[in-house]
């Protein structure tokens, strides 16, 4: 079974997100908003896929505050852990922020929050795993 770790803040699009992967993905997953529980699970591998929010107003690494952007830039510079497929989600879509959002972050891809498809969202999600595997 793939294990999907969602970072997320908001307890009901982790909720929505949660279900989502485990009813329609088939997925285990893992929710937090913690960056060091982040960086701990997709360093002990095991980790197919990271569902980032880029708004994450409580996480911390050493003292500072660091949003998903900061938390992808890290995982892409980290070798444990730089090849794990990260899809950056974001309820703050405009024009032109899926692609300033991939450039900033690295990740490997971007969904608008909510989600409206869920079955589009779980293929792109799917084919993310199968590329990376």
């Amino acid at each position: 079974m793939k294990h999907v770790l969602v970072v997320e803040d908001d307890p009901h699009n982790a909720i929505v997100f949660r279900k989502l992967l485990e009813k329609r993905g088939g997925c285990r997953v893992t929710v937090t908003e913690s960056a060091d529980e982040l960086l701990r699970h997709a360093r002990e591998g095991g980790v197919d896929l990271i569902l980032m929010d880029v708004s994450l107003p409580n996480a911390r690494m050493r003292g500072q505050h660091v949003n998903g952007v900061d938390l992808c830039r890290i995982l892409r510079e980290d070798p444990a852990c730089s090849r794990i497929p990260v899809v950056i989600a974001t309820a703050h879509a405009m024009r032109g922020d899926a692609e300033r959002l991939l450039a900033e972050s690295g990740a490997n891809d971007y969904v608008a929050k909510p989600i409206i498809d869920h079955e589009a969202f779980i293929a792109r999600i799917r084919g993310l795993m199968r590329e990376a595997a």
